[in-house]
């Protein structure tokens, strides 16, 4: 665990990267499993990867995978709300939220430690890729850019594809959050694997330090691992869950291909003497940024 400049409003992040079996009660088990042992090495705030309780089943489009959905609360909530309370800690769970029939959303709760729904994040990008086909299942979140007061420090979420947009970053800092979590389900094609991968992987670190830098704030990405698919049409999620601090130093960092669970210190003091020393806030020119609210700029 490394730490910096340690003060009464330092807290511990806890990440859960791990692979997904095709049984979401197995899946849930093993998430809480997790979630205790996580705590157990000290994480007060933990977060768990994109849609834990199943394999990934955005790479088909097949309208009966609409039975994995659940609605908030229901199961999940309940189950983790009992263990966070048990704990004291909050867990921030990705879910596959069905709001009404017909009507779906990839939804992060936020279960504070006394077992209770703090809120929800509804994810805002929606990917539609080969083999990312999420257009098919899920509806734009439309609860906007959120930040949520914790126990242990205010944190914002975010979702997956969310992680890619710096407005997001930005919309979700500006609100007083000490960090960002990035609850995420990203690997590669195998095919693709050899060519690509290595820059693929890169750019998905270098774009979440780049928001952790620009905003002066913790970032958390919190990745599964494992083969799901087949031969044709798999992904291989690549792991690396890492955390970064406000000036993008990476603090910790899973590997590709095991479970682990990361527990690392943050501590606001990090955020003010990074703010004090990079600006960014203070020279911002939000009277010239109009044009940012517009699909292109002519």
């Amino acid at each position: 665990m490394i730490t910096a400049m340690a003060s009464m409003n330092a807290f511990r992040v806890g990440l859960v990267q791990m692979s997904c079996s095709t049984d979401p009660k197995e899946n849930l088990e093993k998430a809480i499993g997790k979630i205790r042992e996580t705590a157990a090495a000290g994480g007060q705030i933990i977060c768990l990867q994109e849609l834990f309780r199943s394999q990934y089943f955005c790479r088909e489009e097949r309208a009966d995978l609409f039975e994995l959905a659940e609605e908030i609360p229901g199961e999940s909530t309940r189950e983790i709300g009992k263990i966070a309370k048990e704990l004291g800690v909050v867990v921030v769970a990705s879910l596959f939220e069905k709001r009404a029939t017909g009507l779906y959303h990839n939804t992060a709760a936020v279960i504070g430690a006394d077992g209770e729904i703090a809120g929800l994040f509804r994810k805002m990008h929606i990917p539609d890729d080969p083999l990312f086909f999420e257009k098919f299942y899920f509806t734009p979140g439309d609860l906007g850019f959120l930040n949520f007061d914790t126990r242990f420090g205010r944190i914002g979420v975010l979702v997956c594809w969310d992680q890619w947009y710096p407005e997001a970053a930005r919309l979700t800092a500006m609100q007083g959050a000490n960090v960002l979590f990035y609850p995420t389900a990203i690997g590669w094609h195998p095919y693709e694997k050899a060519q690509y991968g290595a820059a693929q992987l890169d750019a998905w670190r270098t774009v979440q330090r780049a928001h952790a830098i620009a905003n002066g704030i913790y970032v958390c990405a919190v990745n599964r691992i494992g083969f799901e698919g087949t031969a044709e049409a798999g992904l291989e999620f690549w792991g690396n869950s890492f955390v970064a601090d406000p000036f993008g130093v990476m603090l910790a960092e899973a590997s590709q291909d095991r479970e682990e669970n990361l527990v690392v210190e943050c501590d606001p003091a990090r955020m003010e003497e990074v703010r004090r020393n990079w600006p960014f806030f203070r020279d911002r020119r939000i009277d010239a940024y109009g044009g940012i609210t517009q699909r292109w700029a002519k």
